[in-house]
């Protein structure tokens, strides 16, 4: 079943408000069994009717979003019932829900108002008790000629979401009577690319029968998507792990972050962080995790050279003689944080974000990592991470993440 959604508002084309509807119904339908085929976004007017003409001829469902309030350019509803050639009347049902949402409030409607209660022919009226515009439901061949089946839905997520679950959900089970429903996985690797997936696996995920297989690239990570039946999910996620199970965040979904702090939860291990060219993302990320604070103990942001000496206990001629960035600064600062907090682990970074500040032997990108710990040695890690500053951050910060990563899982 071929299922499309057309969102309407010049706002989304503007960028002033971020259109999040498309991701959100992928989720609900990918859970019935169905998929979005397409997903368009065009301005209030005219538009509308172009991109709808287009859409119902090779779609079997359309979600419409937007367009049915009170005022001027929402057209939606009007767009919709002309293009079908069908007329509007106003329907005695949406116009008593209009009459109490206002009444409940203690407000008059206002006569624009009354715009929302107009309904197209054999079209019906679904409930939105969070809003005043009515969802309409046209069915396939209201028309007498289209087989596409229109749902017209408020905007705003608060009042889209609720009308989505309890009238449109109902509605699209019984059109596309989907009995069986196919599984997803998302297995999350750091530390390699989509060309070492193509390179390594590729043809042997192709050659699982009824597989369907996806990945999707982020800074220093790789999500790899499987979709089928349970032993086509297995196979595939057999051969992820057999040529690469080294680099495996999660097979949950679950980030960096949230393993790291999960691993440290079972072992019942803390950790601290002294951070420089990455101004405190690491301990951003991490107590963005439910749970972190049972791990997290003490997080540094020592930009700043004579914050490295003062905080942490970095010789100033060690800076001096090897550079803020460089191995020897790396391994002081994270020994200092671990002697300063008493936690089990403690990993530094610094690094050149640029754009300026490079040099031939430590061009910009470059990043020192260390990783102390209580019981053991301190380990470290070189990095080359060439791109903006925000991009550098996020990448370096995911590095220092996955050195703790791996520590703990060497150690299980």
């Amino acid at each position: 079943m071929k299922i499309e959604i057309l969102n309407t508002g010049t706002e989304l084309l503007l960028g002033n408000t971020l259109n999040t509807h498309g991701s959100w119904f992928g989720r609900q339908l990918f859970a019935m069994g169905l998929r979005v085929a397409r997903q368009v976004t065009v301005p209030d007017g005219e538009a509308i009717r172009e991109a709808f003409s287009e859409i119902v001829v090779r779609a079997d469902i359309l979600l419409i979003t937007g367009g049915l309030g009170p005022t001027s350019d929402d057209l939606t509803r009007e767009i919709v019932a002309e293009t079908f050639g069908l007329e509007l009347h106003q329907d005695e049902q949406a116009l008593r829900i209009l009459e109490s949402f206002f009444a409940l409030r203690g407000k008059p409607m206002a006569p624009a108002n009354l715009r929302q209660a107009m309904v197209p022919t054999g079209a019906e009226v679904m409930l939105n008790p969070n809003g005043t515009a009515p969802g309409l439901y046209l069915p396939p061949r209201i028309n007498g000629h289209s087989k596409c089946a229109v749902f017209l839905l408020p905007g705003p997520p608060r009042e889209l979401y609720p009308m989505f679950q309890n009238e449109v959900v109902p509605r699209l089970r019984a059109l596309a009577g989907v009995s069986e429903i196919a599984a997803v996985s998302e297995l999350k690797f750091t530390g390699i690319g989509e060309s070492d997936f193509h390179h390594g696996i590729d043809a042997e995920l192709a050659n699982v029968p009824g597989l369907e297989y996806g990945y999707c690239a982020r800074i220093g990570e790789v999500d790899l998507r499987l979709i089928g039946s349970p032993e086509a999910l297995a196979a595939g996620r057999n051969l992820a792990l057999t040529s690469f199970g080294r680099h495996l965040i999660s097979d949950d979904g679950s980030s960096l972050e949230a393993t790291v702090v999960r691993l440290l939860r079972e072992k019942s291990l803390t950790f601290a962080t002294a951070e420089s060219c990455t101004g405190g993302l690491i301990a951003s990320r991490l107590t963005n995790v439910p749970g972190a604070s049972d791990v997290f103990s003490h997080g540094w942001v020592t930009y700043a050279n004579e914050a490295k000496a003062s905080e942490l206990s970095v010789p100033m001629e060690m800076i001096e003689t090897h550079g803020a960035v460089s191995e020897e600064v790396a391994i002081a600062m994270a020994e200092g944080a671990l002697q300063a907090s008493g936690a089990d682990f403690a990993v530094s970074v610094t690094g050149i974000a640029g754009p300026t500040g490079g040099t031939e032997h430590k061009p910009v990108g470059t990043a020192w990592l260390a990783l102390a710990e209580k019981s053991g040695s301190t380990l470290t890690e070189k990095v080359f991470h060439p791109r903006s500053r925000k991009d550098f951050k996020q990448a370096v910060s995911q590095s220092a993440l996955d050195i703790l990563r791996r520590r703990l899982v060497l150690a299980s």
